[in-house]
Order: C-alpha cells, then structure tokens, then sequence
C-alpha cells in the first residue's frame, strides 16, 4: 500500500511536469503558470473522478440485475468469491472482446466488459477475465492505472495541439523558433509520456492479477482460454475508443491496439504466451475446482448463455465465427 502511494506520487510529479513544460512551449511563462494551475486541478480531479472519466471516453453504460441479470449475477458472485464490495457494471459497445477495471478504492470500483467479450466467449472463460478485472481492484491497481490514462491522455492531446499549431503556421514569426522547438519537443514528450505510463504501469502487476484471478474463479484454464480468444480477436478487430484514446490501453486485459506480441521493455503487457503458461502451472498446482454460478444455476458453464442487453447500437464486427448465443 506504501510503495503503490509513493508510486502514484511520483508518476503524478513527473507528468506535472512534463504538462507544465508543454505549456511553456505554448505560451512562455504565462503559458507555464496557466498549465501548473491546470495539472493541479486535473491530479485532484483525476483522482476523485478519473474512474467516470476512462469509462466516459469508451462509452461505457452502466447496468444492473435488471438490464444484464446473467452478466450482473456472475460479478456479483466472483466479487463475493474475492470478498470485495461490489463494484458497478458495465457494457461498453465494441465487437472486440476485451474487459477493464477502474475505481480510486474497492470502495469505488468498477468492472467493464465489451459487448464483444460477452457475445463470443463462453460463461467459463467471461468468468476467468472477470475474476482478473476483479483481482487488480483487490490489488488495488486500478487507481495508478486510471490517473495514468487520464494525465497521459492529457499530455497527448497537448502533443497533438502543438504539432497541429505548427502545421498550420503556429509560432511562424517567433524569432526564438519556439514553434520548431516546440514541435520537436512534442514528437519526444508524447512516446515519452507513453513510456512513463508503460514504467509505471508495471507488466508484473498482470501476471499477478492472473494469478490472483485462477484463485478468485477457481479454475485458472478458463482465464488462460479466454486470454487466447482475447488476443486473436484483437488483432482482427479493432476498438475505435481506445485507438482514440491509446493511453488507456493499459487498463484492458489483453493490450486492445495490438494483441501484445512481444514481452520487451516498451510492451504495456506482458507476451500472452507467459501468461498462459503460467496459469496453466497454477492449474496444475490448484487441481479441479472452480466458479459455477449461482446456487440453483444449473446452465452448462462451458456453453455461453448470456444475453447482451440492448442499451444502444454496438461496433459491428468483422465476419468471424461466432462462440455463442449472446443476443
């Protein structure tokens, strides 16, 4: 809890400053103060509201027993599982499957799966991502993780308006060629500020969230399956929201621009290869067992029975097969 606190601290003053410093390439010093007084509020902001913010900007809604009683049931019961509060849940509308968790506390947390994840995966596997998406909350991760989407996503967005002011002549008659500078600086700050997110957001954090994930289920092989599917479906699909907002890809579980094919230095995941093997060892250690619904739930667990509520137009997929009756 201490280091996850001195972590936060430190990426949050590093990014202040980076913000800060591209502020004074825009405007000099008063550009500089303006930009301070901004990091401030944001860092306080984010902090309270980031988690709203992140599932604003991938147009997540939220549901209940009512409007998504299998989906809804099947956290509820993981949760208890994980002995967590209850988090809020939510659909997000894109045809890749894919899953996140934010929220400052478990106190305040939220799960979000992607109409795509409950549409072609079966009940087994949407358990094992969902008892991942629930471990970072008990690990406490998801709070580095949202403020980090949100203050990268701001300096990225400072990045884009510097290069677009210089494209269309911004800073031209600055004899200092502050708009040069300014643009060659913003080239080297945002993939720094990306790298930073990368650093911060360290790969170990997932390989643990697996882990903790195979415990919470009960069957780490279903969470190994559906990081398979994950990873395919994400290199055939694309997530319109996150390519948009490319920050926050940390936060998903499988990487949601890319699929995360290489475990190097730069990766935001761990290789979903390591990660399979390594659930598939906690397995073997753990023996038979797992999630199987709720009492009385008497629906095979390995064929999916879900269905998706109807609470606004989804991304329409690529032609693939699908894995399921969903909608």
């Amino acid at each position: 809890m201490v280091f996850n606190t001195l972590k936060i601290g430190l990426l949050l003053a590093v990014m202040t400053a980076i913000f800060v410093g591209m502020g004074a390439l825009i405007g000099g010093q008063t550009g500089m103060l303006i930009a301070f007084a901004i990091a401030v509020a944001m860092n306080f902001f984010s902090f309270w509201n980031s988690d709203k913010l992140v599932l604003r900007m991938h147009g997540a809604e939220e549901v209940d027993a009512r409007s998504a009683p299998e989906y809804y049931r099947m956290v509820e019961d993981l949760a208890q599982r994980a002995e967590l509060p209850m988090p809020k849940v939510y659909i997000m509308h894109s045809a890749q499957p894919n899953a996140f968790a934010t929220g400052r506390s478990p106190e305040h947390s939220a799960v979000c799966a992607s109409t795509g994840l409950l549409e072609h995966l079966n009940r087994d596997e949407i358990a094992g991502v969902m008892a991942h998406e629930l471990a970072h909350i008990k690990n406490r991760d998801t709070l580095i993780m949202t403020i980090a989407a949100t203050i990268a996503g701001a300096i990225s967005m400072l990045a884009n308006y510097l290069q677009f002011s210089m494209l269309f002549g911004g800073h031209r008659d600055d004899n200092r060629g502050i708009g040069m500078i300014g643009t060659i600086v913003a080239m080297l700050l945002a993939p720094m500020a990306a790298m930073l997110v990368q650093m911060a957001i360290s790969r170990s954090r997932e390989y643990v969230a697996d882990r903790v994930g195979g415990e919470i289920c009960g069957n780490p092989m279903w969470l190994a399956s559906a990081l398979a599917s994950i990873h395919n479906a994400a290199r055939e699909i694309p997530m319109e929201s996150a390519e948009r907002v490319p920050a926050s890809a940390h936060m998903f579980i499988i990487n949601p621009l890319f699929g995360g094919t290489i475990d190097n230095l730069f990766s935001t995941h761990p290789n979903t290869e390591n990660r399979i093997a390594e659930l598939q060892e906690q397995a073997r250690q753990m023996g038979a067992g797992g999630y199987h619904g709720a009492a009385g739930d008497t629906t095979d667990p390995a064929r999916p029975s879900f269905r998706v509520p109807d609470t606004g137009p989804a991304v329409a997929p690529k032609p693939r097969r699908r894995r399921g009756p969903w909608g």
